[in-house]
């Protein structure tokens, strides 16, 4: 078996140079010598035919593992929601867990004050080596697994398909997986339409309250700059729409995009304080351009102006980045056409006609300096490079618009023939995850790729699944389901 191509975690042994008895023959012996990943270690705890029985704390408590929790494949723990039972008291403890080759990799890779790491309730490594318990969260208990996995003669790291986990891997179906294994594809989609049709409803009621204290025009800004951050940068992107309102946003630019960027760029704390010498002739220009706007306006807004720190700006893609959408905000806001008023005035009688028209709205014909830029201080780019991609302006269309359109009285947004044609949006870990509880394993992706039903699962996902804290015993939908399937 190869070693993981991305970058193999390695590190300093404590007692200095001596050999791995999990090492595969040949393998490096140094102070930095061993071969395997974080991911093997996390494929060893999420699958309980590797993972070690019995498992001890650093202290000697035996620990029982319920549920290892959910993989996250986003930012943050390593497993989400995992159950753990402790002690001769087999005392309950929930939470997250982290993992690692060392200990020392906690503070090594930031854990200590971030505060995504507050709800984890086991630091589990390989090696030993216990961490000052202030350096954890409190109540966390640390797990290593070499000795464990040593005294197991037929365990090997060799043997484990990495790309099998989480989602290939066998392990036990989820009760609702079983009870709709044998109730058809034709419920399974009824029921994930019926739940995409009420996240929708739910949406649209929400939009349509918030029109007396807001207007019309402000909160759709605020939904869509809040869809515009994504995953990462949701709650930076509506402070911005809040704190510069839509229509100060109109006055202070005179409608003039370059300007509405340049104080959307301002206000958000992004715009560069300087154009190095490296960056090339077109994007200094750019960047004094933007400038000669903010300057006029930094200094009323300096009590209100966001940070760099308030975003999260690291591992994203280039694409995503809050600098190239903010210039897709300028246009579709600030355009002589309210966009408001497009929507309010757009025919849905046909719903192909009237979503490719939504889909649209997110492909501007602007000639901006992001057409053919990825960053500022990279190269200009041979083929256009658009503001956004497909997958993402398809969530928008049916997390925002389409709701939205409800909110304005177009309700014919909310029948079947309108949602049974929303575009699929790009997969994400909640749609993966749900379907693979709700429909196990084997489950053909077929079964939701549209829009609507990509909604239902996210619907199930929030209102089922994240709440759940019995691992299925109590969950609701679990006793409607099989009601359903007796009658």
């Amino acid at each position: 078996m190869q070693n993981d191509p991305k970058a193999p975690f390695l590190f300093s042994r404590p007692g200095g140079d001596y050999p791995d008895p999990a090492a595969p023959a040949g393998a490096g012996t140094g102070p930095r010598g061993f071969p395997y990943t974080e991911r093997h270690l996390q494929c060893v705890w999420f699958d309980a035919a590797l993972r070690p029985v019995p498992l001890k704390t650093a202290q000697g408590e035996e620990i029982i593992v319920e549920h290892p929790g959910q993989w996250n494949l986003e930012d943050g723990p390593d497993f989400l929601g995992a159950v753990l039972r402790v002690g001769p008291e087999r005392r309950r403890v929930a939470g997250d867990v982290e993992i690692h080759v060392h200990p020392a990799d906690w503070q090594r890779h930031g854990h200590v004050r971030n505060p995504a790491y507050v709800r984890v309730i086991a630091h589990v490594t390989y090696f030993a080596g216990a961490l000052p318990a202030a350096e954890l969260p409190a109540g966390a208990i640390q797990v290593a697994l070499k000795d464990a996995l040593a005294a197991n003669p037929f365990f090997s790291f060799e043997s484990l398909d990495l790309a099998a986990y989480p989602y290939a891997a066998r392990c036990p179906a989820t009760p609702c997986a079983r009870v709709l294994k044998i109730s058809g594809p034709d419920h399974v989609a009824g029921l994930l339409e019926a739940a995409g049709a009420e996240r929708l409803r739910g949406k649209a009621a929400r939009m349509a309250g918030a029109f007396p204290a807001k207007g019309r025009d402000q909160t759709l800004y605020e939904e869509i700059m809040t869809a515009l951050g994504y995953k990462n940068n949701r709650a930076p992107f509506r402070c911005l729409a809040e704190q510069l309102p839509l229509e100060t946003l109109r006055q202070a630019s005179g409608r003039d995009i370059l300007k509405a960027y340049a104080l959307l760029m301002g206000v958000a704390g992004l715009l560069p304080a300087q154009a190095p010498a490296r960056w090339d002739a077109a994007t200094r220009l750019f960047v004094r351009q933007l400038w000669d706007h903010w300057w006029k306006h930094q200094a009323a807004w300096s009590a209100r102006t966001l940070q760099r720190k308030n975003w999260k700006l690291s591992g994203l893609r280039p694409q995503n980045h809050p600098q190239r959408r903010l210039m897709l905000a300028a246009i579709l806001f600030v355009n002589a056409s309210d966009l408001t008023g497009r929507l309010a005035a757009l025919n849905t009688d046909y719903p192909d006609d009237a979503l490719a028209a939504l889909l649209a709205l997110f492909q501007p014909e602007a000639n901006t300096y992001w057409q053919c830029r990825l960053t500022f201080s990279g190269r200009a780019q041979a083929v256009p490079v658009a503001l956004m991609g497909a997958g993402r302006a398809a969530a928008i269309v049916s997390n925002v618009l389409v709701p939205f359109l409800a909110a304005l009285g177009k309700h014919d947004v909310l029948r079947p023939p309108f949602l049974r044609r929303l575009p699929p949006e790009a997969d994400n870990q909640i749609i993966r995850q749900t379907a693979h509880n709700l429909l196990g394993a084997d489950h053909n992706p077929a079964l939701y790729r549209s829009g609507l039903r990509q909604q239902g699962l996210i619907q199930i996902f929030n209102d089922f699944c994240l709440t759940d804290r019995s691992r299925c015993k109590d969950c609701a939908l679990l006793k409607a389901l099989a009601e359903t399937c007796k009658a």
